[in-house]
């Protein structure tokens, strides 16, 4: 399944996130980690050190890489340089698993604490002031529009801030978003707002409290989410000394609160996929980006990418790439 983590800025979504990959990688469960965030700290939150989080290679560094793979044999795309964030997959494209071996992962993806994760990077001193952080996770779109998972794996994405997810087709990628929500009306805004916002595009919203002190934060939360409210963590001194820079094995995570984790992957494992509407909202979001700017800047109509009888269903039921090559 793939699965974001949305929510306010500062309402706890990367530690949340982090948290969960790691009750995951706990169980040896197939996961992939995706730091989609402006901020990059979901590297730290799983355990890495300064040093070594500034190391990692970047998913935005090695957008040629990954356009050149994904591309493989497809004869709707003449070269790398007509592939968008919005390219769909076909029969001629790559197409990714979440566990494999192939030239993205072995250049972008690094173990941390059992838990293999890629990092979109960060803003560069050539970004600042001219350019927009949403270019930068088009490669996690790309990405995703090209990736094929299969029973019991997880791809798990820690996306940007509010209401920033819909600047692009991305907010669609997800089998389940769970909106990390704290007990206050700013945080209940960004709720309201994204709920708004996802509403027409049928995507399952679940949202997850944190930072629950007593009843009166839960009965707010109650009173303001209703049935959205899946489950929530309490204030938690396993997350406290984490961000001291203690990271604690996730079996000392407060009971109450591994069993909100647990909760959180009974809901992803009993998620049905649907890989028609997937590849459906591909192509809209496609479409919506060539007629905004993509046709322009590559000077080709781009909806002749479009393969009309492809879906990634297809290929997650042969059970094979659609092109080894």
């Amino acid at each position: 399944m793939k699965i974001a983590f949305v929510g306010k800025g500062g309402s706890g979504k990367t530690t949340l996130a982090s948290l969960f990959l790691r009750h995951l990688g706990a169980a040896a469960r197939p996961v992939l980690a995706v730091d989609a965030d402006i901020n990059q700290h979901l590297a730290g939150a799983l355990g890495a050190s300064e040093p070594e989080t500034v190391a990692l290679p970047t998913l935005g560094e090695n957008l040629p890489l990954i356009k050149n793979y994904l591309r493989g044999d497809n004869p709707r795309i003449a070269s790398v340089d007509e592939m968008v964030k919005t390219t769909p997959a076909d029969r001629g494209s790559r197409v990714l698993r979440v566990v494999e071996d192939n030239p993205i992962y072995d250049a972008c993806v690094r173990e941390i604490d059992g838990v293999r994760l890629a990092v979109t990077g960060p803003f560069g001193e050539d970004d600042l002031g001219v350019a927009c952080y949403h270019s930068k996770v088009g490669a996690v779109e790309l990405m995703l529009n090209h990736m094929v998972d299969g029973s019991g794996e997880y791809v798990v994405v820690d996306m940007t801030a509010g209401a920033d997810s819909f600047a692009s087709g991305l907010f669609t990628r997800f089998d389940v978003t769970f909106l990390v929500c704290e007990p206050t009306v700013r945080s209940i805004g960004v709720y309201r707002q994204y709920l708004g916002y996802a509403k027409d595009f049928g995507v399952k919203v679940a949202v997850v409290g944190n930072k629950i002190s007593d009843d009166d934060d839960l009965a707010f939360l109650r009173d303001q989410v209703g049935e959205d409210l899946l489950t929530w963590v309490t204030r938690s001194g396993h997350v406290r000394a984490a961000e001291r820079g203690e990271v604690r094995p996730i079996d000392a995570f407060e009971p109450e609160n591994r069993e909100a984790l647990r909760t959180m992957q009974t809901l992803v494992d009993s998620t049905g996929k649907d890989w028609q509407r997937y590849q459906d909202q591909a192509v809209e979001f496609h479409l919506r980006n060539a007629h905004a700017w993509a046709n322009e800047r590559t000077g080709r109509d781009l909806a002749e990418q479009i393969d009309p009888e492809f879906t990634l269903g297809a290929v997650a039921l042969a059970g094979s790439a659609v092109n080894a090559g």
